[in-house]
């Protein structure tokens, strides 16, 4: 990424900085796109970035979620293909289905009435309407990294004649782990010039240290102020039921899934009965407090310095002096006795240009006096509403789904053609109701071993300073289905 400059107090944008445009000055296309939203200017984000995208620059866009980025891509999407010639023009990764429905039904929205079609694709769902999508000659194709690697394999969807490359929510699609198929999908975009672009709320170091793989000398455009690369640490507090509420923090959890965090405690028996519930649950999790033996303590604290353990719970004091540069998340299992513990507590997350995020857990009446304190700090204080058994089983069962299908990709025909002898058990299995908890159980407990994986960010960055991985990065030739494929491990 080049060198930037901060133009005013809330934007930052490249040194060759290029006038805003407005929805007067877009080509006839964008403008029919405009009035068929219901648009009558633009977004700053939008008047902002789409100069660079029409002078066909590889730009780093910032700025908050809901702000129009959608529509700061899609509106010169639509003047740059041609919707006369009917194959994949351009491509928008997104990290999880509900944002690839999100943004297919904008750009449907502003392509009504046009030759242009739109292809969504993502996993979890059979793959007909997908094909379908492909063969009426999407030019705009929409979808999760792990489900658009999938066709790619299959020969199924090709990206020979792709324009534009859309990375939206870039951080997210990294801290998910999507890298290693970012990678491999990379080998299918034409080796020229291919116009590409990272939208996201938050650009953490290690996302801004691997743009240069995606992107031809990025810039950045920053309508988050002066802080270009840490998205104000999010204060999020949950109100819970006080029985039973280490099962929340667990509904949380799954729901957050941070790669790494600090849960504080007020006592050190509440540290250990924690650490042992998250234990149980199968998490990776261990526990400081001033009991703990200094044996113990220093195992522990080696686990922490080499960034190999995902849950630390502690209280304040035995906290103390820890620094981790690369936490996600600091979670509040219970809110500090002290106002200004919730700062010392909430600030060690987003350290050295990462974005962070603050969970607090509190009762009903617990959450008036978070409140006050947000006030004294001028902080902005969401509150969210626990998660629900619905929306549990339909994060879970995307996340499963994801790690499912990239462990299938992985395997070669002879490792298919030994799976294929548990076909017919498979089918019985899942006709009978009781035998049925065996697959369950099976699932149960492969996702909750893909939960002690180190983070991804640990694995990107050994990766990305290889210097012999550049020499495997080279464009696959069409595979023979008879030849036996290579047992690439994209998860």
């Amino acid at each position: 990424m080049e060198q930037n400059k901060e133009t005013d107090s809330k934007d930052i944008q490249p040194d060759d900085v290029l006038p805003e445009i407005t929805l007067e000055q877009l080509s006839p296309e964008m403008r029919d796109a405009c009035n068929r939203a219901g648009w009558t200017s633009l977004v700053p984000v939008q008047a902002k970035s789409i100069p660079y995208f029409l002078a066909g620059r590889d730009m780093m866009v910032q700025s908050r979620t809901g702000s129009g980025k959608t529509g700061a891509y899609i509106l010169p999407i639509i003047q740059k293909i041609n919707a006369q010639q009917n194959f994949a023009q351009a491509l928008v990764l997104v990290p999880t289905r509900e944002l690839a429905l999100q943004v297919s039904r904008e750009a449907q929205m502003l392509t009504q009435g046009t030759n242009i079609r739109i292809a969504v694709v993502y996993g979890g769902v059979g793959y007909s309407a997908q094909l379908e999508a492909f063969r009426g000659g999407a030019q705009i194709v929409v979808g999760t990294p792990g489900r658009i690697l999938d066709h790619l394999l299959k020969n199924t969807l090709s990206l020979d004649h792709l324009k534009i490359l859309i990375f939206d929510e870039a951080d997210r699609m990294l801290s998910m782990g999507f890298y290693p198929d970012m990678v491999k999908i990379r080998k299918y975009i034409p080796s020229g010039k291919i116009l590409s672009s990272m939208f996201s709320a938050t650009f953490p170091p290690q996302v801004i240290r691997l743009s240069d793989q995606f992107l031809h000398k990025s810039k950045l455009l920053s309508l988050s102020g002066n802080q270009v690369h840490i998205a104000e640490i999010e204060h999020i507090y949950y109100v819970v039921p006080g029985m039973r509420k280490e099962r929340s923090l667990v509904r949380i959890i799954e729901i957050e899934n941070p790669s790494s965090a600090i849960i504080f405690c007020n006592t050190k028996d509440t540290v250990h009965y924690l650490s042992v519930v998250l234990k149980r649950f199968g998490y990776d999790a261990d526990e400081l407090s001033s009991d703990l033996a200094q044996s113990m303590r220093e195992k522990v604290m080696a686990r922490v310095r080499r960034g190999a353990l995902r849950f630390l719970v502690a209280t304040d004091v035995a906290a103390r002096g820890i620094d981790i540069p690369d936490l996600s998340h600091v979670i509040q299992y219970e809110p500090p006795e002290d106002p200004e513990a919730y700062i010392h507590r909430a600030g060690r997350t987003g350290r050295m240009g990462s974005s962070g995020v603050a969970i607090s857990l509190v009762a009903e009446m617990e959450k008036f006096k978070l409140q006050s304190i947000a006030r004294f700090y001028d902080i902005n204080m969401e509150e969210r509403p626990l998660p629900g058994d619905d929306e549990l089983e339909r994060v879970v069962a995307e996340r499963i789904t994801a790690l499912l299908e990239a462990r299938l990709r992985s395997r070669d025909n002879l490792q298919i053609e030994r799976m294929k002898r548990f076909l017919p058990l498979a089918r019985n299995l899942a006709q009978s109701e009781d035998e049925l908890e065996l697959i369950t159980m099976l699932l149960d407990d492969y996702y909750q071993l893909s939960l002690h994986a180190p983070p991804a960010p640990i694995a990107i960055a050994d990766q990305a300073s290889n210097p012999t991985q550049k020499n495997k990065d080279r464009k696959p030739r069409p595979r023979n289905k008879n030849r036996r494929s290579n047992n690439e491990n994209p998860s």
